[in-house]
């Protein structure tokens, strides 16, 4: 299984992310991550409960994208059942694979493109009132000299 996530909006761009297991164990744990990905072998069967805590920032809403991924078994575990695939059906699985992950990736790239776009629309408003404060200022300078 796998998770990929992504903070892109809120605070520091940071949260708490816990993975369990079926059994209630903790299969995963990081502390303040703005992005991962975490591959993990699903040893029992079962729901998986994954959390994204935003308890050190309480105050300040967060926006977390995320994907779960659940994956085939691996070819040793298929190997044991005597299960027998052809080079053909290899091919197209690993086609598939190689699809998704490109598939995750521009995901990926419109989420930071976003985030991207929405620091530098900050940046440009706060230029903009800098330069309106300048405009005043100057203006006011000039009033009082005259």
């Amino acid at each position: 299984m796998g998770l990929t996530f992504e903070v892109t909006e809120g605070g520091f761009l940071d949260v708490d992310v816990k993975i369990y297991s079926p059994d209630g164990n903790l299969a995963y744990e990081g502390d303040r991550e703005s992005n991962g990905k975490v591959t993990f072998a699903a040893d029992k069967e079962g729901i998986y409960r994954y959390c994204f805590s935003n308890k050190m920032s309480t105050l300040t809403p967060k926006i977390v994208m995320f994907l779960i991924d659940v994956g085939e078994r691996p070819a040793y575990a298929k190997e044991e059942d005597g299960e027998d695939e052809n080079k053909l059906e290899t091919m197209i699985k690993e086609l598939a694979s190689s699809l998704t992950s490109v598939k995750k990736e521009q995901d990926y790239l419109e989420i930071r493109q976003r985030v991207h776009h929405a620091i530098n629309e900050g940046a440009n408003h706060r230029v903009v009132l800098w330069a309106a404060f300048e405009f005043i200022v100057l203006i006011a300078v000039t009033v009082g000299q005259v």
